[in-house]
């Protein structure tokens, strides 16, 4: 993944055009589905891809900061942001430099996301700054198996798969990541979940966290 210090981009020909291919099953809007439910305000969605969530969000949000630095997803992301419910609006940005002001959302959602960041901790520490005190971070992340045999097979993998998958990491523990940025962890539910070809289920985690007070 070609990315520059200085601009708001990250191009990956082929894994956005593999992404967009991939559709979700009726298990993964599900749980997408439940990230969102309960939003309202002003929401900051971070890596928004081709705009799936979109479709998903509460009536009671007024309005989508939905960032996206891949270009041909973003295309994608725009023309969703056009059908979607809500007012969505689409811009060019990186995680940790996010296009937002201190403390100008009322939650921010990462779906599928903070595998991929290449500073995990500094995308956390991002997001803690635009949400507003007492608001919350939506997570929904695959993340290492508690399986001895499975996590030993995902640490090998992760010489490999960023370079495939548009730079995602198997093997990191976010749920960690987001309790030391400071979010208070109000709930994470783990789960298995196998994307839909023969192979194993992959931990999954969604829950809350909130900017303290």
């Amino acid at each position: 993944m070609a990315q520059t210090r200085d601009t708001n981009e990250v191009r990956n020909r082929f894994f956005s055009r593999m992404w967009v291919r991939l559709k979700d099953n009726e298990e993964q809007v599900e749980h997408r589905r439940q990230n969102l439910a309960g939003l309202s305000g002003r929401v900051l969605e971070l890596g928004a891809g081709d705009g799936r969530n979109f479709a998903l969000y509460p009536p009671e949000v007024t309005e989508v900061l939905a960032v996206e630095p891949e270009p041909y997803l973003r295309e994608h992301a725009e023309a969703a942001a056009r059908e979607a419910r809500v007012k969505v609006t689409v811009v060019a940005g990186v995680a940790d430099r996010l296009p937002a002001e201190d403390a100008s959302v009322d939650a921010a959602v990462a779906s599928l996301v903070l595998c991929t960041v290449p500073d995990q901790p500094g995308a956390l520490a991002e997001l803690r700054r635009v949400i507003k005190p007492g608001g919350e971070l939506r997570f929904l992340e695959h993340v290492h198996s508690n399986n001895p045999r499975q996590a030993r097979i995902e640490d090998l993998m992760d010489h490999v798969w960023p370079h495939i998958a548009g730079g995602c990491h198997p093997n990191r523990d976010t749920a960690a990541a987001i309790a030391a940025a400071g979010f208070e962890v109000e709930r994470c539910d783990r789960f298995g979940f196998s994307p839909g070809f023969p192979m194993p289920k992959i931990a999954h985690i969604l829950g809350v966290g909130r900017k303290p007070v």
